[in-house]
Parts: structure tokens; C-alpha cells; sequence
């Protein structure tokens, strides 16, 4: 006769499957988490800490020279962190279904706040029309729709995947209303921003999988829209025309880039000292927005900027990691148009520091000035360490191929 063994009766007479649920349970909410998870939610607070500790070095000394407190840039900049980086764990739990419905709400809210530049609460600044004042606070809605875009596309490619070997499926509606995202910046005249929502759409087309033949053609329609809106703008043909290889002559528009480069050189190997730098005195515009990582030139030298820039590698190593490992289209396209935004901005950035680029006015992700710019990059993110927990991490393979204990045993 068989008989099936019963699980055994803790001493209150009840079973303990109850408690091994229980157990179970817990356990699965202290689960650990991806390495990507680590290199990720690291390189992200290691840079933010470290950009607030540069805002304050950067742009104390203007601020005394104003009368006012020398805290007050660090102290805004800090605000946003501590809203940011909870927001960032936060958003890291969210379900991936969730993040898909909110695609086109998140998208069509951006280019609703992009469209408020245009009304009595715009801001101009050195010609560009792309900042919003609330309650005291500057805004800068482009740096959310860099996020949303990235989202709408990896889910509109998501449902379209067995169809990405036809033109018009992988063109329609991607293109038309990301050339709407875009125009709306251009329209406030920023083409730095522009450049980057840019390669944000190229990236998540070129992670989506469209046959390379499909892929070309919005590459040269991007290209082409960039060099038409430079040459039709005056300002920015002098800016890219001109020639910044004579030290001497650092007037004019090679101004802010010849006192970039300065502070870069005189830094050396191991820089002139925290706080120390020279330039941030009034000679190197925006040293505490754009031109941040010629100050930690400055003052920290060469290990400096390498500590910045191994960072940001290691940010990057850990999104491509989850581009690689993932099954999901929809996570491949997001985080491949999160990964070109963050990366691709920084080494623009970085580039225009050293003088490889012309001034574009693109901020130095996690560490320029800029709460929007922070609060947008930290949450992005918070959307990629969400996506990381969905990768099974080496103990999670481990008990998978180990068989399961505590079953029944059958004995005849």
C-alpha cells in the first residue's frame, strides 16, 4: 500500500508550512541584488557626492564676491540630491509593467512642460529659451524628456518587434513624434540638448535591432537637421568656426574655452588643492554648470578627473551589462537610450572641457550645477536599477538548478 509521507506538526500541533511560506517570503524581499545593480547605484551616489562637493568649490567664491552665502549653490544643489536619490530607490522597485503603461502619460507630460518655456513662466538665458521658474526654483523640463523619450520608444519598438524589418513600421509613429520632442527644444534654440535627444532616439533604434539599412537613414536625417540648424545660426557658426589653438589669443569666443583648458593644465598630476582653483575667481564662465570638470582639473589634477571619468565607466559597464544579459525589448531599448543619454552626454561634455568640442552648453551628468538636470539623471537611474532586478543573480542560478527539499517522500 502507498503512503505519502505528511509534513511534520510543530508542538501547537499545526504544520510548519505556514512558517517556511512565511519564511520564504521574507526571504524573497531581501533577495540580492545584481552586481549591475551595485555598479550602477555606486557610480551614481559616488558621483553625486562628489559633484556637490565641486558645486561648493566652484561656485563659493562668486558668491562671496556677491555678498552672499558661499553654502547657497551647494545648498540647492543638495536639495535635489536628497529628493533624487530616495526617489532613485524608490523607482528601482517599480514593476516593469508599470514603467511600460507609464511610456506615453510620461512623454506627452514632458513635451506639456517643455511647451510651459513658451509662456509668461519661460526664462531666457544667453539667447536659449529653455528654463521655467516655480516657486523660486529654475527648471529645465528638456532634462525629463530625455527619460521619457527613451521609455515611449522602447515601448512603441516593443510591440512592433516582428514587424522592425519594415521602414515605415520602424519609422511610424517613432519618428514624427520624436521630431516633435525635438522641435519643441529647438524651438527654445538649445542644440545642445537637442544633439542629445538625438542620440538618445538613434541609440534606442540601434538597440531595438532594426536591420542596419533601416538604421542609416534616421543617422543622416539627424545629421543633416543638426548641421542645417547650425548653419542657419549665425552665433553658432562663430562658435564652431572658430580656432581656440592660439593661448594667446583668449578673447571673443574662445574665451571660456582657453580658460578651460588653462585650468586643466595648471592642475598637473595631482592638482593645486581643494578649493584652491584659481579660475573659478571670476575668469571661467559657468564654473560650477558646463565647464565643472576643468575645475576638478584644477584643483584635483590628473587623478581627479581619471576618478570621475572610472566612474562614469563603471556606470556605463554595469547599463551595457544589463543590455546584454536581458530577454525583455522593452529593457534592451530603454536602458540602451539611458546609457547613450547619460554616457554620450558626459563625453560630450568632457570633450568640450579639453577644447575637442565646441561650447555646446551641455551640463556634466550627476555633478554640474543644476537641480533639474540631477533630479532627471537620478531618476533615469532609478529606472535602470529596475530594470537590474530583473537579472538572476549567481545565487538565484544556484538555487535554481538545485533540486528542492522538504517534499513529501512517497514509500511503498
Amino acid at each position: 500500500m502507498t503512503q505519502v509521507a505528511r509534513p511534520p506538526r510543530s508542538e501547537s500541533g499545526r504544520t510548519s508550512s505556514g512558517g517556511l511560506a512565511a519564511r520564504v517570503s521574507l526571504g524573497r524581499r531581501f533577495t540580492p541584488v545584481s552586481t549591475e545593480f551595485l555598479m550602477i547605484a555606486s557610480a551614481a551616489l559616488m558621483l553625486t557626492i562628489f559633484g556637490l562637493v565641486m558645486v561648493l568649490s566652484a561656485t563659493s567664491a562668486t558668491a562671496v564676491a556677491k555678498g552672499e552665502n558661499p553654502m547657497d549653490g551647494a545648498l540647492r544643489q543638495g536639495i535635489f540630491a536628497v529628493l533624487g536619490i530616495p526617489l532613485m530607490f524608490l523607482i528601482s522597485r517599480l514593476p516593469i509593467a508599470f514603467l511600460k503603461r507609464m511610456a506615453w502619460p510620461a512623454l506627452f507630460g514632458s513635451i506639456a512642460l517643455q511647451m510651459l518655456v513658451f509662456t509668461p513662466l519661460g526664462i531666457e538665458d544667453g539667447g536659449n529659451r529653455n528654463w521655467i521658474m516655480i516657486a523660486g526654483f529654475t527648471l529645465q523640463p528638456s532634462e525629463f524628456l530625455k527619460l521619457a523619450l527613451a521609455l515611449w520608444v522602447g515601448y512603441v519598438l516593443l510591440r512592433k518587434q516582428t514587424m522592425l524589418g519594415t521602414w515605415h513600421q520602424v519609422f511610424i509613429p517613432v519618428v514624427p513624434v520624436g521630431a516633435l520632442a525635438i522641435g519643441t527644444v529647438i524651438a527654445g534654440k538649445d542644440l545642445g540638448t537637442a544633439m542629445v535627444l538625438v542620440i538618445v532616439l538613434l541609440g534606442c533604434l540601434f538597440f531595438s535591432g532594426v536591420k542596419l539599412r533601416l538604421f542609416i537613414l534616421p543617422v543622416l536625417l539627424g545629421v543633416v537637421a543638426v548641421i542645417a540648424l547650425a548653419v542657419t545660426s549665425p552665433d553658432r557658426m562663430r562658435r564652431i568656426t572658430a580656432t581656440c589653438s592660439d593661448m594667446s589669443a583668449y578673447t571673443g569666443d574662445c574665451y571660456q574655452s582657453i580658460h578651460g583648458i588653462w585650468g586643466m593644465a595648471s592642475g598637473g598630476i595631482f592638482g593645486v588643492g581643494l578649493g584652491n582653483s584659481q579660475e573659478k575667481y571670476g575668469w571661467l564662465p559657468a564654473a560650477g554648470n558646463d565647464f565643472i570638470f576643468a575645475i576638478v582639473g584644477e584643483e584635483l589634477g590628473l587623478i581627479g578627473c581619471i576618478v570621475v571619468l572610472a566612474l562614469f565607466t563603471l556606470f556605463t559597464v554595469g547599463a551595457f551589462h544589463i543590455i546584454r544579459k536581458t530577454d525583455d525589448p522593452f529593457i534592451r531599448v530603454a536602458a540602451g537610450g539611458i546609457t547613450v543619454w547619460i554616457t554620450g552626454q558626459a563625453v560630450f561634455n568632457v570633450g568640450v572641457v579639453i577644447g575637442l568640442f565646441p561650447v555646446m552648453g551641455v551640463p556634466l551628468p550627476f555633478m554640474s550645477q543644476g537641480g533639474t538636470a540631477l533630479l532627471a539623471v537620478l531618476i533615469a537611474c532609478g529606472v535602470l536599477l529596475s530594470f537590474a532586478r530583473t537579472l538572476k543573480v549567481p545565487e538565484a542560478r544556484a538555487a535554481e538548478r538545485t533540486p528542492s527539499a522538504g517534499r513529501g517522500r512517497v514509500t511503498r
